[in-house]
Parts: C-alpha cells; sequence; structure tokens
C-alpha cells in the first residue's frame, strides 16, 4: 500500500516537473519576442537602405556617368563583329 502511495507521490512529482519545465520554456520564448521583433526590424529598415543604394546605382544616369571615368574606359558596347551568334539546335543534351 505504501509502495502505490510513493509510486503516484513520484508520477505526480514527475508529471508536475514536466509542466514546469515546459512553461518556463514557453515564457523564455515569450521574452525573447519582442526583442526578435527589433531586431527583424533593423534587419528590414536596413534591406530597403541597400535596396535603395542598388537602385540608385543601377540609374542609368548614374551608370552612363560612371561609363566616363577613366578607370571604366575598357569597357564598350560591343560591335556586331565581336558578338557570337550560335545557331539553335547545335547544343545537344
Amino acid at each position: 500500500m505504501v509502495y502505490r502511495i510513493l509510486m503516484c507521490i513520484f508520477i505526480a512529482g514527475l508529471t508536475l516537473y514536466a509542466y514546469i519545465d515546459k512553461k518556463n520554456t514557453l515564457t523564455e520564448l515569450r521574452l525573447a519576442i519582442p526583442t526578435m521583433q527589433k531586431e527583424v526590424k533593423r534587419i528590414q529598415i536596413e534591406n530597403t537602405r541597400i535596396q535603395y543604394e542598388i537602385d540608385c546605382f543601377e540609374n542609368p544616369l548614374t551608370l552612363m556617368e560612371l561609363s566616363q571615368r577613366p578607370e571604366y574606359g575598357h569597357l564598350h558596347y560591343p560591335t556586331q563583329n565581336e558578338v557570337v551568334t550560335i545557331p539553335e539546335g547545335v547544343w545537344e543534351d
């Protein structure tokens, strides 16, 4: 009889421990949510800033200004005899 009571108390204690452990884990995650939201917001703002810089750089006017600089003087549009075309069907898999 005492054995059964001790077994029930042990199982109840183990169950209570598991329940409290899960609650603690859930509480830790809930406490981490605001920090993660701030981090996501910061990353989104940084991505927006970088995308703006990319859009400004890829602006045709900016690219034309860059093409006038001496360090990009070797770049030019290819002429017709510099373009190589391959007829369709040449590549076989």
